[in-house]
């Protein structure tokens, strides 16, 4: 199953430069899949969106076609075909 991925700027470093990520997930596809699979192409990306326990990040907000994924079953979010998940980091600042 193919997922589209859409990175930030401040992300696309960790992953070749790319600004959007074609990345197949085997079904049935989550969140977590997802990212497992995005860990095994770019080690660097992971350690920016999941912490050590392989949890989210809660400074990093991942929008499954456009809804916070915090509000359905985070890591366990059911991916369709041709999801697009946008992954946007939280800014402080002042």
């Amino acid at each position: 199953m193919r997922i589209t991925v859409l990175l930030p700027g401040t992300l696309r470093e960790k992953a070749g430069g790319e600004a959007r990520l074609d990345v197949e997930v085997a079904e049935p596809a989550t969140l977590g899949a997802l990212l497992d699979a995005l860990a095994e192409r770019y080690p660097a990306l992971e350690r920016r969106l999941r912490d050590e326990q392989a949890g989210l990040r809660r400074y990093v907000n991942f929008y499954v076609d456009g809804e916070e994924c915090r509000r359905r079953d985070g890591p366990a979010t059911v991916l369709r075909e041709d999801a697009e998940v946008q992954i946007i980091p939280s800014v402080a600042g002042g």
